[in-house]
């Protein structure tokens, strides 16, 4: 008990420590155009979050982090267990996974803007983004299971499904799990990014991209911070999941 309450103080202060020096800078350069003040962007927050736009614009962005985020894993769940089964199929998915690797985040929100409506953009832009991190991690975990319990299986003839079931995809969860914690903040940061660009109705990216517009630096921090607690949310909501799970295990 003790020591959980000095994690938490710990991190309070730490916050705190931040907080007064964004409050130090800001007084240092004294234009709220340029930097505005923790208390000054606070003021903005809390006027924003008592409008209906806000929450509407708030839940269409994370409905699509969340539709992106959902098809990334499992896609990248299902052809990375598949290519950590067959070299072939590893083979030629290789080629595919270094280039979207390698493709810059501007061009495919580029690309996807000449090919889908804006809702769409930031959906495809996540699972492109996030997919080849769940693959990877997929792939590795594969090849990293006790090839001992898989030739255990196959003397007592254990059918394919069930080795998949009971002793590939146990062994690959804690891959799966840090791939899925990587792809969290990324996921919230390409979708906005790529809202920035497709301007959605209702989206974060859209406020962010109005606020610039309007030089409104204190709402431009406004809507960036409420990104990063939605991000935190998400990540710390993940683990408390993950950790209730391996509870009950």
């Amino acid at each position: 008990m003790k020591i959980s309450i000095i994690k938490k103080s710990r991190k309070i202060t730490i916050l705190i420590f931040w907080l007064l020096i964004w409050e130090l800078c800001s007084l240092f350069v004294n234009q709220s155009l340029f930097l505005p003040s923790p208390l000054e962007v606070l003021k903005v927050l809390l006027t924003l979050i008592t409008e209906t736009y806000f929450w509407k614009s708030v839940f269409s962005s994370i409905s699509r982090v969340i539709i992106g985020l959902f098809l990334s894993i499992v896609i990248g769940i299902i052809a990375g267990v598949a290519s950590g089964l067959n070299k072939f199929i590893e083979e030629i998915l290789n080629p595919l996974i270094l280039g979207i690797r390698a493709i810059p985040v501007m061009s495919i929100i580029i690309l996807a803007l000449v090919w889908f409506k804006s809702y769409y953009v930031s959906v495809f832009t996540a699972i492109l983004t996030c997919f080849p991190i769940v693959y990877t991690n997929v792939v590795e975990g594969i090849k990293n299971v006790d090839i001992k319990l898989i030739e255990m299986a196959q003397i007592y003839k254990v059918k394919k499904k069930y080795i998949i079931k009971d002793i590939y995809l146990p062994s690959i969860r804690p891959y799966i799990v840090s791939g899925v914690l990587m792809c969290l903040g990324l996921g919230f940061k390409v979708t906005v990014s790529s809202e920035v660009l497709s301007t959605p109705k209702y989206s974060i990216g859209l406020n962010l991209l109005n606020s610039k517009s309007m030089l409104d630096t204190s709402e431009l921090f406004a809507w960036t911070i409420v990104v990063i607690l939605f991000s935190f949310i998400f990540e710390r909501t993940f683990k408390s999941y993950i950790e209730k799970i391996d509870k009950r295990n």
